[in-house]
């Protein structure tokens, strides 16, 4: 490491379930990229989630929260575990997971939708159907801290029935607003969409029933004023699906509210191959969480057979992000060597069930770190 180089702090969360076998692949590949780049990294463990609850009755080990709050960036793998649930009834975890994203105020949930070259997709459920890699390469931005997920809600019970349930839809000209010009501002960062190279932000709502979503489009419309550059587009997010999987490669950057956004992005990931392909980041102003986007899987925990390529991609979207946060070139480079290290793994193996191989979740992380090695070689 050269003189003077900064170290930046990260909390790693592996939480629950397969969590720590996917987190332990991708601690393996960020070591190799600080050997091959010269960056460092001080990854710090801390325990978390479902099964912390379980065995203490506390969600957070001592002093991991304090850590996440203060460190340059959080990485976690998985949260929840069935049948555990806190004395308030909410799944155990969730406090993690929410408490970080509402106490932090990380509003942009960043999910990119990538196919690599040879990685079959998932639409026919068929290892041999493979699409071209380049049709599949977009992103989608979910607001992330308002909408159906806030805490204004409650379920009406009388003489033990529950007869009632309210949800409520909190839509506000601040979160569009701020999620609205970070799509914008990452749609200046890419190449445009792979069907031409168009750039062009998405704004997927439901504008055509919903107030909230009126409002979303209203705040994304002005937003837009002030990137004439880049092309915009309104779907509504019944229709959206279907020209998701239908045309993929016309979509550059797309935007929507908290709860739709969860739902279209594990679609989206059906076109990478599997949630075992999809990472997250969640992003604020000057904080962030990185993520694989599937759960914690407790039928596969503890084998050492799942796909940690989306704990590995989480892992370069955190260093990325650390390079564009401090301007520092060298991760940003780092975070370009894990993404091709990853792509050569995928192209040539080995590879995990779910993508037709044999391969082990470690034999994985330790072929992509290899490859880091390799080529830095």
């Amino acid at each position: 490491m050269p003189t003077g180089a900064h170290t930046y702090d990260v909390t790693v969360l592996p939480g629950d379930g397969i969590g720590p076998e996917v987190t332990e692949a991708a601690t393996t590949v960020l070591e190799a990229a600080q050997q091959a780049h010269d960056v460092h990294l001080s990854l710090e463990e801390h325990e978390c989630g479902a099964k912390h609850y379980e065995r203490t009755g506390e969600e957070w080990a001592p002093g991991a929260e304090q850590a996440a709050e203060e460190a340059d960036a959080i990485f976690l793998g998985a949260i929840g575990w069935p049948g555990v649930e806190r004395d308030d009834g909410e799944i155990a975890g969730a406090g993690v997971v929410f408490g970080l994203r509402f106490g932090l105020d990380l509003y942009a949930n960043v999910r990119p939708t990538k196919l690599f070259e040879g990685v079959p997709h998932k639409v026919h459920g068929e290892f041999d159907q493979v699409w071209e890699a380049d049709l599949v390469d977009l992103e989608i931005l979910r607001e992330n801290t308002e909408g159906l997920y806030t805490p204004a809600r409650g379920m009406l019970d009388r003489g033990g029935t529950s007869e009632v349930a309210v949800d409520n839809n909190a839509i506000t000209r601040k979160g569009a607003q701020r999620v609205a010009r970070r799509a914008f501002e990452r749609a200046q960062d890419r190449d445009g969409c792979a069907q031409d190279g168009t750039s062009r932000v998405t704004c997927v709502d439901k504008a055509n029933v919903l107030d909230g979503s009126r409002l979303f489009r209203e705040v994304f419309e002005e937003v837009a004023e002030d990137f004439p550059a880049i092309e915009t587009d309104f779907a509504y997010v019944d229709a959206f699906t279907q020209w998701l999987v239908r045309e993929p490669e016309y979509y550059d950057v797309c935007v929507t509210t908290n709860m739709l956004g969860d739902i279209v992005t594990d679609l989206a990931a059906v076109l990478q191959g599997g949630m075992g392909m999809a990472p997250a980041g969640n992003v604020g102003e000057d904080q962030a969480m990185f993520e694989p986007v599937h759960g914690s899987s407790p039928k596969h925990a503890g084998k050492d057979e799942v796909n940690p390529t989306a704990a590995i991609l989480a892992a370069g979207m955190m260093v990325d992000w650390l390079g564009r946060q401090h301007g520092d070139d060298r991760l940003r480079r780092a975070a370009q060597g894990i993404e091709q290290a990853v792509a050569e793994t995928l192209a040539e193996g080995p590879r995990t069930y779910d993508l037709g191989g044999q391969a082990r979740t470690s034999e994985v992380g330790e072929a992509v770190a290899e490859r880091i090695g390799r080529a830095s070689g």
